[in-house]
C-alpha cells in the first residue's frame, strides 16, 4: 500500500478535529440551554407550589375566620350581627374562590388513580382520613346555611330566605376542625411534592454539569490537546523549516558549505574587517581536474561522493576562522585570513596535497586531481569580486601547467586578463557587426578523389590585431556566454554560401557546421535552422551538424536528444565531432543517430610509425564500418599518413596534406577546379549523304 501524501493526512486531521471542535461545542450548548430549561422549571415550579401554599395557607385561616365569624355572629347583639353576617359572607366566598383556584392549580381529579396513594395530593383531596374536597364543600355550604338563616332572622334576605330549621343552622365544629386538619396535611403534601419535584430538577441539574464538564474535559483530552499538540508540532515544524530555509539559503545542499551567497553577502565584510586591521585576504579556488570523467566513468553517485570527501578534506585542512565555500559543481573557494604569502602557501599546499589524495568510492580508488589559483587582498585586488576573478585566472594558469598543483596571480595573469576583458569586448562588436568570417576545408576520398563534403570553420579577423586564432577566441566567447551568437553567423554565412554552390551546379557533399551544446540548448534553435534553409533554398541532406561527445552524454538531461532526433528526421546529417578523445560509450555511436563519426587528429598524426594510433584508428574504423556508419580521418599532413590511411581502409580524409581551410572565393575556385565537367553535345554542320 503506498504511503498518503502528508498533506492529505494533515487535511482529515485538521477536519476531524474541526468537526470534533464544533461537535464539542453544539453538544456543550445543548447541555448549557438544558440547564437553563431546567432551573426555569425549578423557579416555575417553585413559585407555583408557593402559590399553592399561600392559597393552603389562605385557606386554613379563612376556615378558622368562617367558624370565629359564625360563633361570633350567634352571640352577638341584633344591631351587630349585620357587620358580622358580612364578614362571614365575604370569608365563605373567598374560601369557595380559593378552593376553587386550588383544585385548578393542582389539576386534581376525583376519578384519578392517585387518590389511592397515601403521599399524593388527591389522596388528602378525595380519601380518607382527610377528604379535605368534602368537608370544604361542607364547610361553604354550611357557612351559606348559616349566612342564610340569619340574613332571614334579621329580614336581610327579602322575599327569600332561609327555610330550613335550626338544627341544620348551627356550623358544625368538626367539620370545621377536619378542614383545617385537611388544609395542613395538604400544605405537608405540597411541601413534600415541591421538595420532591425539586430534588429530581436538582439532581437532573447535577447530571447535565457533570456531563458538560465530562464533555468540557473529554473535549481538552481528545479535541485541545491533540489541536494543541498539532499546533506545537506544526509551530515546531514551521521553525525547523525556517531555520532549514535559511541554513540552506547561505549552505550548499550536498557539503554543508557555505554557499555562492553566503560568499557574496559577506565577502565585503571580511574585505572591510581585513582592511581595518591591516591583514591580509587570501582567496584560494580550487577546482577538480577530473571531475566530469568521474561522473562520466563512475556514475553521479560517485561524483557526489567525492565532492563531499573534498569538502571534509577542505574543512579539516583549515582554520575554523578560515571561510570554506562552494560556488557550485566541482569548484570550491577557501577564504584565509591573514598570512604572509609564505603562510598561505604552505597552508594551500596542505590543503591541495590532502585533496588529490585518492578516494575510495564502493572499492574503486579514484583520483580526482585538484588545482588551486590564489589572489591576496590587497596585493592582487581590493575588492571581492577582483579577486575572485583573479583567483580564478590563477587556477586556469595552474590547470594549463598540467593540474594538479596551484598557482598565485600574477602580473603576467593581469595582462592576459585585461587582454581577455579587451577581447571580450571586441567580440560583443564583432557580433554586432557580424563580422566573423567563415573559413572551409575540404573532405575528398582517397580511393576515388571526390569530395565528400566541407566543413565549416569560424575565422575573426580583427581591424588591429589581424587575424586571432579560433582557440584564442572561441574560449572565452564560450566562457562569456556568447558561443551562440557566433555559431548562428556562421551557420547562417555557411547555408548561404553553400546554397549559391548548390544552385550554380558546383559538387561540394555536404556542408558540415560545428554546434555547440549551448546552441543545442537554444530554445529556438531548430526555427533558426530550418528557417536559413528555407531562406537560402539549400536541401536539408545537404547540410550536416558535428556535435562531440560531452553534447551526447548530456542530451538526455537537456533535452538535446528529442530536439537531435527531430533534426535527423529532417534529413539532416549528425556527425560525432572528435571522437575517441571523450567518454562516451559505444552505445552512443548509433546508426539511427549517427551518420558519420571523425577521428580525431591526435590518432591521424605519425599513424605511419606510432603503431598504437594506427590499431586505434583500425580498430575505429572497423567499428564504423560494422555499425554501416561512415568515417573520416581529420589532420594528416604527409603522404605517409595517407597511405597509412588508405591501407586501413578509413577512404575519406580532411586535413592540411589535402587542403588548407580556405575563405569562400577561393574555395569556390578549389571547387570548381575539381568539379566534373559536364560533357556538352556538339551538332556537326554539312552535306547531307
Amino acid at each position: 500500500m503506498s504511503q498518503q501524501p502528508v498533506h492529505a493526512v494533515s487535511g482529515r486531521l485538521i477536519l476531524l478535529i474541526k468537526s470534533g471542535y464544533w461537535l464539542a461545542l453544539l453538544i456543550i450548548a445543548a447541555m448549557v440551554v438544558a440547564s437553563f430549561i431546567l432551573l426555569q422549571q425549578m423557579m416555575a415550579a417553585q413559585q407555583h407550589n408557593q402559590a399553592l401554599l399561600d392559597v393552603v395557607s389562605t385557606q386554613k385561616a379563612l376556615s378558622q375566620r368562617i367558624v370565629f365569624l359564625a360563633g361570633a355572629t350567634g352571640t352577638a347583639s341584633r344591631d351587630q350581627q349585620p357587620a358580622l353576617i358580612s364578614a362571614l359572607k365575604q370569608a365563605t366566598v373567598e374560601f369557595e374562590k380559593n378552593y376553587d383556584l386550588l383544585l385548578e392549580r393542582t389539576a386534581a381529579d376525583p376519578a384519578s388513580p392517585a387518590r389511592f396513594d397515601p403521599k399524593s395530593i388527591e389522596s388528602v383531596l378525595f380519601a380518607k382520613p382527610f377528604h379535605l374536597d368534602y368537608f370544604s364543600v361542607g364547610l361553604i355550604a354550611n357557612g351559606e346555611r348559616l349566612i342564610s338563616s340569619f340574613e332571614s332572622r334579621l329580614n336581610m334576605a327579602g322575599n327569600g330566605g332561609y327555610k330550613g330549621g335550626e338544627e341544620r343552622v348551627n356550623l358544625n365544629a368538626s367539620v370545621a376542625n377536619a378542614t383545617l386538619s385537611g388544609y395542613a396535611a395538604l400544605g405537608q403534601r405540597i411541601s413534600a411534592f415541591a421538595d420532591r419535584r425539586s430534588e429530581t430538577l436538582l439532581e437532573l441539574n447535577r447530571t447535565l454539569f457533570y456531563s458538560t464538564m465530562g464533555v468540557i474535559v473529554l473535549v481538552a483530552l481528545f479535541i485541545f490537546r491533540p489541536m494543541s499538540n498539532a499546533i506545537l508540532r506544526r509551530t515546531r515544524e514551521l521553525v525547523d523549516a525556517r531555520n532549514s530555509m535559511a541554513f540552506i539559503a547561505v549552505h550548499d545542499g550536498l557539503t554543508g558549505l557555505h554557499n555562492r551567497t553566503f560568499l557574496t553577502e559577506h565577502f565585503d565584510t571580511l574585505i572591510n574587517a581585513a582592511q581595518r586591521r591591516r591583514e591580509r585576504v587570501a582567496v584560494v579556488q580550487f577546482d577538480l581536474d577530473r571531475f566530469k570523467q568521474i561522473n562520466d566513468t563512475f556514475g553521479h553517485a560517485a561524483g557526489d561522493y567525492v565532492l563531499v570527501t573534498a569538502a571534509q578534506r577542505m574543512r579539516g585542512s583549515c582554520r575554523t576562522s578560515d571561510l570554506n565555500v562552494r560556488l557550485g559543481g566541482d569548484e570550491f573557494v577557501v577564504v584565509l585570513n591573514d598570512g604572509s604569502t609564505e603562510d598561505i602557501d604552505i597552508v594551500a599546499r596542505r590543503m591541495l596535497a590532502k585533496l588529490n589524495e585518492p578516494v575510495i568510492f564502493r572499492g574503486t580508488t579514484i583520483h580526482p586531481g585538484v588545482s588551486a589559483g590564489i589572489a591576496v587582498y590587497p596585493v592582487d585586488a581590493d575588492n571581492a569580486q577582483d579577486l575572485l576573478v583573479h583567483a580564478d585566472l590563477a587556477l586556469y594558469s595552474a590547470k594549463k601547467q598540467g593540474g594538479g598543483s596551484l598557482s598565485f596571480f600574477s602580473d603576467e595573469l593581469r595582462r592576459e586578463l585585461d587582454n581577455r576583458k579587451q577581447l571580450e569586448l571586441d567580440i560583443r562588436v564583432a557580433i554586432s557587426e557580424k563580422a566573423f568570417e567563415v573559413y572551409f576545408q575540404p573532405q575528398v576520398s582517397l580511393s576515388d578523389g571526390t569530395i565528400s563534403g566541407i566543413e565549416a570553420l569560424a575565422r575573426w579577423r580583427h581591424a588591429e590585431r589581424g587575424m586571432i586564432a579560433p582557440g584564442e577566441f572561441i574560449s572565452i566567447a564560450e566562457k562569456c556566454g556568447l558561443m551562440s551568437e557566433i555559431g548562428r553567423i556562421v551557420i547562417a554565412k555557411a547555408i548561404n554560401e553553400a546554397a549559391e554552390w548548390n544552385r550554380a551546379g558546383i559538387g561540394f557533399g555536404r556542408i558540415a557546421v560545428n554546434v555547440s551544446g549551448s546552441e543545442l540548448r537554444e530554445t529556438d534553435f531548430e526555427v533558426f535552422l530550418f528557417g536559413t534553409l528555407e531562406r537560402t533554398g539549400l536541401p536539408a541532406h545537404k547540410l550536416s551538424l558535428e556535435i562531440v561527445e560531452s553534447v551526447i552524454l548530456d542530451d538526455e538531461k537537456t533535452g538535446i536528444a528529442a530536439k537531435l532526433r527531430h533534426i535527423r528526421a529532417a534529413g539532416i546529417h549528425l556527425e560525432l565531432d572528435d571522437f575517441g578523445t571523450g567518454y562516451a560509450s559505444l552505445s552512443h555511436v548509433n546508426p539511427n543517430e549517427i551518420d558519420r563519426l571523425k577521428i580525431d587528429r591526435r590518432f591521424v598524426q605519425n599513424i605511419n610509425e606510432n603503431s598504437g594510433n594506427n590499431k586505434i584508428v583500425r580498430a575505429l574504423t572497423e567499428l564504423a564500418r560494422g555499425l554501416g556508419i561512415s568515417i573520416v580521418a581529420e589532420g594528416p599532413e604527409t603522404e605517409a599518413e595517407l597511405d597509412s590511411l588508405m591501407a586501413i581502409g578509413c577512404d575519406q580524409v580532411q586535413g592540411y596534406s589535402i587542403a588548407f581551410p580556405m575563405p569562400p572565393d577561393r574555395v569556390r575556385e578549389w571547387l570548381v577546379a575539381r568539379t566534373p565537367k559536364k560533357a556538352r553535345l556538339t551538332v556537326l554542320q554539312g552535306s547531307r549523304a
